[in-house]
């Protein structure tokens, strides 16, 4: 019996692969409704999270499906958010997950069991309509994400109590209108902060945002045309970046992200650009910056009554309103901190799912990572692995060999992302895909294929790595993973190709697709 912590993308992957290894699931969701994140409100609810109704995913579709079930065709590429949320509704209707989830239930505590030693087991007391139950679980999977408890440090700056006017987080964010006519600062430049910035743009006076380490800014259409994702998350592409010294690799990346525009001349150059910054996704940014709509700042120095002072610029900027894109806590509140241990907004964790010094691996932490590309597979592929590890079918390494895996890589991402709050969960897609994949037996063998199965095998060294590659064979194996692989660009192209010109034909379709694809392919590697 397994514990499902949240009915969220990453617990409804969680509830889907306990069934798919035979386990008995219960899914436990505090609201009235699966979906998590992408389950929009007009109001803020508390241990919630929270998005703005713009909403749009930041990769692909083909990217960002679980591995059996891609979206529709019809879809568009890029997703708002009630489309994600009705692909959730029909995956958790195609694997007949609703029966196993229990709506409206908190879970309070999570504990383990006198005889956790012997058993693995856990206390998980609940609570639903103001009466707690207790129960026993065999194993727990917390889904509970990282986009429920603000960070908000206005500790960091100073005179922020002197300030006269409404200043909130960017959880507080619902619609622009609360910016008319008035003076925006937008402190912070993740994805939501410039979402914001830019909506804001359009009806305020004036709109800044401010950012002490600055940004490489990508739009997600790419290179003729393609989504990004799908020309930069490739089989080709990752043997290149991860097979080239660190420095020539750093200088190829650079180069790349500038081609758009140069960063530097916007005033969004990364502080230290040797560091490999999460990009942020905004197809707008550069062009309203150009026309005068936002301005980039250095980070604040000081707040004053009225406005507000800037590192390494004398004047004053008179400012109106503040939002704070300041990013999340990692939180655990019905967890013990022993089991989980959260450090500098950090938790450390093998593989950043398994606490390293539990005497039985019973518990798992599914989705607190921030992959350099879509989330879903990940958490996805992060469940597959940890049923067959609760099921005795994959082991996990002595707790020394695993503490010490956590210490170095730990290590190695700061030297390569730079140390700040979250840069230590982050980590390239398909590396990590590929090793959680190898531990269960479903990692894609690209030459061995090339015996079998030619075409197969140069679509999923040359094409991007989509998910259904992990379906192939192994454990978890899905018939329709090879269609699914040589139609992606079929289902991607479908939404978009929406007028035919005179004389077209859908074999001249395939055929052009094919030849773009391959003049796509030489144009991103020899455009380095």
């Amino acid at each position: 019996r397994v514990a499902v912590v949240g009915a969220g993308v990453s617990g409804l992957a969680a509830t889907k692969c306990c069934l798919e290894e035979g386990l008995e699931p219960t899914c436990f969701e505090q609201s009235r409704d699966i979906g998590g994140l992408w389950r929009y409100t007009e109001h803020v609810e508390a241990g919630r999270p929270s998005l703005y109704p713009s909403v749009i995913s930041n990769t692909s579709k083909e990217m960002s499906a679980f591995s059996d079930f891609p979206y529709p065709e019809d879809f568009p590429v890029f997703l708002p958010n009630a489309r994600v949320l009705d692909y959730l509704r029909r995956y958790t209707e195609r694997f007949g997950l609703q029966k196993h989830i229990k709506f409206g239930t908190t879970v309070v505590s999570v504990r383990k069991r006198p005889d956790f030693a012997t058993t693995g087991q856990w206390d998980v007391v609940t609570e639903t309509d103001k009466k707690q139950t207790s129960h026993v679980f065999d194993a727990v999977m917390v889904c509970s994400g990282n986009f429920s408890e603000p960070s908000l440090p206005l500790h960091c700056f100073p005179g922020i109590e002197k300030f006269q006017g409404p200043y909130f987080h960017s959880r507080q964010y619902k619609h622009p209108d609360v910016f008319q006519g008035k003076r925006v600062l937008v402190v912070g430049m993740g994805n939501s902060g410039v979402d914001i910035a830019v909506e804001a743009s359009r009806v305020a006076a004036k709109v800044t945002v401010c950012t002490s380490r600055g940004s490489w800014v990508l739009s997600r259409v790419f290179d003729h045309g393609y989504p990004w994702d799908m020309v930069l998350n490739t089989r080709l592409m990752s043997l290149i970046r991860n097979s080239l010294p660190g420095p020539l690799s750093r200088a190829l990346i650079n180069h790349r992200v500038n081609q758009w525009f140069k960063h530097e001349n916007y005033g969004l150059q990364p502080e230290k650009s040797c560091f490999m910054r999460e990009p942020v996704l905004n197809d707008d940014l550069p062009s309203y910056i150009l026309t005068g709509r936002i301005t980039i700042k250095p980070g604040v120095k000081e707040f004053k009554d009225n406005s507000v002072v800037f590192h390494n610029c004398p004047e004053e900027e008179p400012i109106d309103i503040v939002v704070f894109c300041t990013g999340y806590n990692v939180s655990f509140p019905f967890l013990e901190e022993a089991v989980v241990k959260v450090e500098n907004k950090h938790a450390s964790l093998y593989k950043y799912v398994f606490p390293t010094h539990l005497q039985r691996p019973t518990l798992a932490v599914i989705g607190l990572i921030k992959p350099l590309g879509a989330i879903t597979p990940v958490t996805e592929m992060q469940a597959r692995w940890v049923t067959r590890v609760f099921k005795g079918l994959c082991q996990l390494p002595p707790q020394s060999v695993m503490e010490k895996e956590v210490n170095e890589k730990k290590k190695n991402q700061v030297r390569r992302f730079g140390l700040s709050y979250d840069e230590v969960l982050k980590i390239d897609c398909l590396v990590y895909m590929d090793e959680l994949s190898s531990f269960i037996g479903t990692k894609p063998s690209v030459l061995g294929l090339l015996c079998r199965d030619p075409r197969l095998a140069l679509t999923i060294f040359f094409g991007p790595c989509t998910p259904y590659q992990y379906r192939l064979g192994g454990p978890g194996h899905w018939e329709g993973a090879r269609q699914a692989i040589l139609t992606q660009w079929d289902r991607t192209l479908k939404p978009t190709r929406t007028r035919v010109p005179a004389g077209s034909s859908s074999s001249c379709l395939s055929l052009l697709t094919a030849m773009g694809f391959l003049l796509l392919l030489a144009a991103v590697v020899f455009g380095f």
